[in-house]
């Protein structure tokens, strides 16, 4: 609250934010100080789902003004390296990237952020769409790794925001059923009203159970399995479920360790693809959200002003609703 407003370098803008969701990786800093690698060592700001609106221009920006509406993509490159130069520029290792440590978050009043990286929004698409932008990157990213197109069938594991998303997407791409686990029947109610075809509420059944009761819904094996939870038993099922010469993505992280059926897998030639956040998604996004082929909306369960951010995370913590989102101008009643 009492941080200085910071001055905008040539190529960056200075944003009062508007719209920050939180995220899975947020509470997990809070609560851990560390995910992997990254080591909270320093007070540092959360959030990465964000949109706001310009305030001031650095003098080497001339596609953004003072007054545009805009939704943020967090991760920015600091050198133009051989990822960036074939255009997966997430994969370069000396990345910026919003509440990752060292670098801080956009959670605050002000926050600035190189103009390359931030994309105007169209009047029609609200700035809560804008900060979805991030969480339906993820989304988009998976399902171009995973292959998905016309007439695909597809196996989505966990439903959270980021299982709801990949199933918003593979519909958006073409794929004729979804079917989606989940250990909560709130979550998989969300899911059909997002528009998956089955839901399967996971009690204690083996990942091979797991994967007969995919199998038996949608009248054969999905070509594509995207795994959302990161949890073992799920990511056994997933190799288990997909069908030979298929794909499986893995999405969410778990342990660094994790014991599967390579065997299976390979002898199936089942591909085991990873993804890392996305790269090029910010345009693809704005494009479906203003022309209204997929509909985010649904995704945004509880609203917080920025005063209540603690109450904000904790409600996350609890794993209520689905998406949790924090209102950062408290002048603007634009929703």
């Amino acid at each position: 609250e009492n941080r200085p407003i910071p001055e905008p370098g040539p190529n960056e803008v200075l944003l009062r934010m508007h719209s920050v969701g939180i995220c899975g990786s947020d509470v997990h800093y809070w609560q851990h100080g560390q995910i992997g690698d990254f080591v909270v060592k320093d007070p540092m700001v959360l959030g990465h789902e964000a949109s706001g609106t310009v305030v001031k221009v650095g003098s080497g920006v001339t596609h953004l003004k003072p007054g545009d509406r805009v939704a943020i993509e967090p991760g920015v490159p600091r050198e133009m390296d051989e990822f960036c130069k074939t255009g997966r520029y997430n994969l370069s290792p000396t990345i910026f990237f919003c509440a990752t440590p060292p670098d801080d978050g956009n959670l605050c009043r002000y926050y600035k952020h190189s103009a390359s990286y931030c994309y105007k929004l169209p009047d029609n698409v609200t700035f809560e769409e804008g900060a979805l932008i991030e969480p339906l990157s993820v989304g988009i990213h998976a399902c171009k790794r995973a292959g998905v197109t016309l007439g695909s069938k597809v196996f989505v594991s966990g439903s959270g925001p980021i299982g709801l998303v990949n199933v918003i997407v593979a519909k958006m791409m073409g794929a004729a059923a979804v079917v989606i686990t989940d250990l909560s029947a709130s979550r998989l109610q969300k899911a059909k009203e997002v528009g998956a075809d089955f839901t399967i509420q996971v009690k204690n059944e083996t990942p091979q159970e797991v994967a007969s009761k995919v199998e038996s819904l949608l009248g054969c094996m999905p070509e594509i399995t995207v795994e959302c939870t990161g949890v073992q038993a799920c990511i056994q099922a997933g190799i288990y479920a997909t069908r030979s010469g298929g794909t499986l993505v893995l999405v969410g992280l778990g342990p660094d360790m994790v014991t599967v059926p390579i065997v299976n897998a390979a002898v199936r030639e089942v591909d085991i693809r990873g993804i890392f956040r996305y790269c090029n998604t910010w345009p693809v996004a704005i494009a479906l959200l203003a022309s209204k082929r997929i509909n985010v909306k649904p995704l945004v369960t509880h609203r917080f002003p920025l005063e209540k951010a603690l109450e904000a995370f904790e409600t996350t913590k609890r794993g209520e609703g689905v998406k949790v989102m924090l209102k950062c101008d408290p002048t603007d009643h634009n929703p």
